[in-house]
């Protein structure tokens, strides 16, 4: 299960109701026996951020442990941009650098789709003063990553019950 290079392991998050994917597998050291680490910024779980202990199982050792809790939060927290898709990807790192001083960084999932990591030292509001902003110009789009439910990493379920 484990990259031996890096030994990191691969942790998977079940998101059934999510509005873009059904789950997502995030980076991961492992702690103890059912205890990690996460090493890289998740793209679609809420309430989940880049350096959280965690506690994952698996019942099967051939399926990657599934995060039931965080143990710890990290002080991270993320942001996901979607850049307006007539925005180069020249002009897109020149906008994500300029908020370097803001003690940001990010993982780039595509094209357009960037996972951004604020730093606990970071100003969160002022980052997301900045985004709000090149929002209002129509650069990208962005969304908070808090936990949308309790106990849970997904998206508040369709409230279509017709």
């Amino acid at each position: 299960m484990a990259d031996e290079s890096t030994n990191l392991t691969k942790l998977y998050i079940d998101l059934p109701n999510h509005w873009a994917v059904g789950g997502e597998s995030v980076w991961a050291r492992q702690l103890s026996e059912d205890e990690y680490e996460i090493a890289n910024v998740p793209f679609f779980a809420y309430g989940l951020n880049f350096s959280d202990i965690v506690r994952a199982h698996s019942d099967n050792p051939n399926l990657k442990p599934a995060i039931l809790a965080v143990v710890k939060q990290s002080g991270h927290r993320t942001l996901r941009i979607f850049f307006d898709e007539k925005l180069d990807k020249e002009r897109q790192i020149g906008l994500l650098t300029g908020l370097k001083e803001l003690h940001i960084s990010w993982e780039r999932a595509d094209e357009f789709h960037i996972a951004m990591d604020v730093h606990p030292e970071a100003d969160y509001q002022a980052v997301c003063d900045r985004l709000w902003e090149w929002e209002q110009n129509g650069l990208l789009e962005y969304e908070t990553c808090e936990a949308r439910n309790i106990n849970s990493f997904d998206d508040k379920p369709d409230d279509d019950s017709d």
